[in-house]
């Protein structure tokens, strides 16, 4: 008894140590969750990455038309995603799915042909075991609070839209374009008090880019 006793301890010790480590891990689940409870459809379009498409609190309404789970989380990177593919993807089986990956990556320091592997793994990942599921890479956006790095973020978006031309079932989602302005910087209308993230007004103007690929 004390040797099964001891046994369910030590597993309960490493599930509970392997969560800890596990980036986002609580986050992940209490989201899952969520969308478990408020009900899901099978060949939703399914919205995941870091904290841009996670404070799209609208993104349903604004596309009433078409099943939409958002399962972003965090300020997650690529590489992180990975840990929560089947979580935050894979149980949906989605018709499409968005990923928002490399703005934080490149803000972390990693190396853009790191963050590339990292996205040619998820899609990887994704179509084999959803060869038809349409897999769109949504662009790093401009923001004024990580201007500095405006060179990384056009040389990580140029490899993506490559990425996306020589590749089946992959679109690649400007949105840098319709955020600059006429000098050429980042609008400043569009954000919230840090900088970063959008307000109303910026996510109206991702449903201009968005909605050819959820017709």
């Amino acid at each position: 008894m004390k040797k099964l006793i001891s046994a369910y301890v030590l597993l309960f010790l490493v599930q509970f140590t392997f969560a800890q480590e596990v980036p986002f891990q609580e986050e992940v689940n209490k989201r899952a969750k969520e969308i478990d409870d408020s009900g899901w459809e099978k060949g939703s379009a399914v919205f995941t990455g870091s904290s841009s498409v996670r404070m799209w609190k609208n993104l349903q309404e604004q596309f009433p038309d078409v099943s939409i789970i958002n399962s972003a989380f965090g300020g997650s990177t690529a590489d992180q995603l990975l840990l929560h593919l089947n979580k935050t993807v894979l149980r949906y089986e989605p018709s499409k799915v968005f990923i928002y990956e490399g703005d934080n990556d490149i803000n972390s320091g990693q190396e853009i042909s790191d963050i590339m592997e990292n996205l040619d793994k998820l899609v990887t990942n994704i179509h084999a075991k959803y060869p038809n599921t349409i897999v769109n890479l949504i662009a790093a956006k401009p923001s004024p609070s990580r201007w500095e790095k405006k060179i990384s973020y056009l040389a990580l978006n140029d490899l993506i839209r490559q990425y996306a031309t020589t590749h089946d079932n992959v679109n690649s989602v400007n949105v840098w374009d319709i955020m600059i302005d006429d000098a050429g910087k980042p609008r400043a209308d569009i954000f919230i008090g840090d900088n970063l993230h959008l307000n109303g007004k910026g996510y109206e103007l991702w449903k201009e880019v968005f909605t050819p690929f959820l017709k």
